[in-house]
């Protein structure tokens, strides 16, 4: 059995009890030094240091000033901000703060892969899972809201009424199709980058391996933006009201 994390370690044995017993409660059996898994300590990681990034962003927030953290975020806002303007259009600035999130969360998490002994969390197939469902929720919520509940079920039934028989069942595939396609997209990848850069490792530990964390990092970069541009792509096509 391969041996757990420092951090999750410690994050079982201080919560692992409570998990553990919750886990039971909805059919899942776990001990309390297994509750907690390395995916899920080192996406808590990663959400904890997004969060304080953020807050000492605004903590520190100048306008004659702007410290590094702040330039850094400000850079990160305009170049997706423009990328969501181009793809969603009118009203993507409602939008923005989520792209935002899901573009930083996974690439963190990807990157996470490039440090020796660590696995990226994203080569765990639950992780690529819950962000593909969150995903999907939310864009589908936005299409609700956008289009009302009769408009947006139009938007399933095609622009021909007497194909609509034919269409709809199929948009409903193809919807839930996109739930799998990014979850296998980012784990794919995400697992064969993390296996070669560690074959690597193994064979030849000194130099070579630099060439594929460089590799590592540049699938990181193209995945964290394919998953984005994805989530830009369906909700501009939830809330489009040219059906």
């Amino acid at each position: 059995m391969q041996e757990s994390l420092a951090i999750t370690s410690l994050l079982n044995s201080l919560f692992g009890g409570p998990v553990s017993s919750l886990q039971h409660a909805v059919g899942i059996q776990s001990t309390p030094a297994t509750a907690i898994t390395d995916a899920f300590a080192l996406e808590l990681l990663v959400a904890t240091g997004l969060i304080l990034f953020f807050v000492l962003v605004r903590a520190t927030l100048s306008v004659e000033s702007p410290n590094p953290a702040q330039q850094v975020a400000e850079m990160v806002y305009q170049a997706i901000g423009d990328q969501s303007e181009q793809i969603i259009g009118h009203g993507y600035e409602r939008f923005q703060s989520f792209v935002t999130c899901i573009f930083l969360f996974v690439l963190l998490n990807n990157l996470l892969g490039a440090i020796p002994g660590i696995p990226a969390p994203t080569t765990s197939p639950v992780v690529p899972l819950g962000l593909a469902l969150l995903t999907f929720l939310f864009y589908n919520y936005h299409g609700l809201r956008a289009q009302g509940p009769v408009g947006y079920i139009k938007h399933f039934a095609g622009p021909v009424w007497w194909m609509a028989w034919l269409i709809f069942p199929i948009e409903i595939v193809s919807h839930l199709a996109r739930v799998l396609s990014l979850t296998i997209r980012l784990y794919a990848n995400m697992f064969a980058s993390d296996l070669v850069t560690l074959v690597f490792f193994s064979l030849i530990p000194v130099a070579v391996p630099a060439i594929f964390i460089g590799l590592h990092v540049a699938v990181s970069v193209i995945q964290a933006f394919v998953f984005m541009l994805l989530t830009m792509i369906y909700l501009s096509l939830a809330v489009s009201h040219e059906h």
